[in-house]
């Protein structure tokens, strides 16, 4: 998994993978006469915990290639990330849609990959930071990015079921959405024959 880096980040890696490609080690002294001992630490640390190089040897590191950094920057990483966090939460509206109908219904692109996630109002500057933390993009009832980014939907009150190992609002409440917009009638379907009458 890559994330994304600091311009300073990313002018180092630049340069090292100037000088030398993906299939040749380097020291970080390498920055020695640039800047100081400090931010060589910072910059190496970065790129390190961003992906966008790996450590070879104990003083040796090697750059990824930037094909693989592209490739690795747009894969969908919430729904993995998501489980690390110690929050209530529900994946609700179009996301709930998806993961009930087993992605027969999928709203998703690397282009753009919404995340409808309910949250507590209480706990925003959790899920904030959270999110921030992981460099995937958050905003609080309505924005957009290009490639995975979440909207949070601040609640009083959350009750969630587990599917596939994520927290999702209840099946009843997710047909129902599901059944009021024509859009979704295949995902309707497809939940009517798998799940039969929903009453609970």
């Amino acid at each position: 998994m890559t994330k994304e880096i600091p311009q300073y980040c990313l002018r180092a890696y630049a340069l090292f993978f100037y000088k030398y490609g993906s299939r040749e080690s380097f020291k970080q002294s390498e920055l020695d006469w640039i800047v100081s001992q400090s931010m060589r630490k910072k910059i190496v640390a970065s790129l390190l915990r961003a992906g966008w190089i790996i450590k070879e040897a104990r003083d040796f590191y090697r750059c990824l290639g930037p094909e693989k950094i592209m490739k690795g920057l747009l894969e969908f990483k919430v729904p993995y990330i998501i489980k690390e966090a110690k929050k209530p939460y529900a994946f609700t509206g179009l996301s709930a849609i998806e993961i009930w109908s087993d992605y027969s219904y999928v709203q998703r692109g690397i282009e753009k990959s919404p995340y409808y996630i309910k949250v507590l109002k209480k706990d925003l500057r959790y899920w904030k930071s959270f999110f921030n933390a992981k460099g995937i993009p958050n905003y609080i009832n309505e924005g957009s990015t290009i490639g995975e980014y979440i909207i949070l939907i601040p609640a009083d009150n959350i009750y969630s079921v587990e599917k596939n190992g994520l927290k999702v609002e209840s099946l009843k409440k997710v047909f129902n959405i599901a059944k009021t917009n024509e859009m979704y009638s295949y995902s309707y379907d497809y939940m009517k024959q798998k799940y039969g009458s929903i009453t609970a």
